[in-house]
């Protein structure tokens, strides 16, 4: 089962899961977060996939987890409410899903037999920078309720395992990118942008540095924690740049004529991420493979010939 599984990343892992060959259950709200129709166009493809099932439910409805986690072997928790900016606004919400969802699924899993939980962490657990690169034994300091609701779901994760058996492994992602991906994240938003040669805005100085990692490198972690690995793991790209040196790049692969402009800065941002992904070399034999550059590239491809 994938949870969110109609959003960027779980539509990513449900194409790769059906293609070598598992049956998968796609677990979706459809929220209006963003566009539902744009979720809806990710999962088209696989509906007329006889190994495909698609539940339209929302992970706090106990009820409905109770009944469909009957015969799931492996859950890949994906769903959640996204969004550092929207997390200051409105803290409750990515704390009655990311954190109380997720503790409805544990329970849900330990009582139907599930051998194994990927949860889907985030780099906004560490928040404040002590030191970089970030390793999992860096100090949790989230400075989002966001980061805060991701943090205490690892903690419900690790606790399962403990109490309950119920095997788990939580991957910290580094600002995730590629074809798919959600239009409210900066990657996306400068594309489209410098396709049609308009301004491209930055919030504050554009000096706040990003660990970015594409979705085949996020795809390939969590198809090796099915069978290895527990505990939490970074999975990032090794490498960060600055939000003014992505604009730039994005202008130049994309050949465009668009100009920057400063904004003020907003509450909650992290001010620098960079991944070590060393422990999940050594335990898992995960290791990014896809540069910035690259990525960019493809994503531009993609995007030039995506119509909603």
């Amino acid at each position: 089962m994938v949870t969110g599984g109609a959003g960027f990343i779980g539509s990513h892992l449900i194409e790769k899961l059906l293609n070598v060959g598992n049956e998968v259950t796609c677990l979706d709200n459809f929220n209006d977060y963003y566009d539902p129709q744009i979720k809806r166009k990710n999962i088209e493809p696989f509906l007329e996939n006889e190994n495909f099932q698609l539940i339209e439910g929302d992970i706090r409805d106990k009820a409905l987890l109770k009944d469909i986690f009957r015969s799931t072997d492996y859950v890949f928790h994906e769903a959640a409410q996204a969004g550092i900016r929207i997390s200051v606004k409105d803290p409750m919400k990515p704390h009655e899903i990311n954190t109380t969802g997720t503790l409805n699924l544990l329970e849900a899993a330990v009582n139907s037999g599930v051998k194994k939980i990927i949860n889907a962490s985030s780099s906004s657990v560490y928040g404040k920078v002590e030191y970089l690169p970030f390793d999992e034994n860096h100090p949790n300091s989230p400075v989002s309720p966001y980061g805060v609701s991701k943090l205490m779901a690892e903690h419900y994760c690790r606790v399962f395992e403990d109490l309950y058996g119920l095997k788990s492994v939580s991957l910290r992602y580094f600002t995730v990118y590629g074809p798919r991906m959600r239009p409210d994240l900066a990657i996306s938003i400068f594309t489209k942008a410098a396709l049609k040669n308009e301004t491209i805005l930055i919030f504050g100085d554009g000096e706040k540095t990003r660990d970015f990692t594409c979705i085949d490198d996020i795809v390939q972690a969590n198809l090796i924690c099915m069978k290895k690995g527990s505990g939490v793991y970074n999975i990032g790209s090794g490498h960060s740049i600055t939000i003014n040196e992505l604009a730039s790049k994005v202008i130049e692969i994309n050949e465009s004529e668009s100009e920057i402009v400063h904004t003020n800065s907003v509450k909650g941002d992290a001010e620098h991420t960079l991944s070590s992904s060393k422990k999940a070399l050594k335990e898992i034999g995960w290791k990014p493979k896809v540069t910035i550059e690259d990525g960019l590239e493809r994503y531009a491809r993609w995007i030039s010939n995506f119509q909603l």
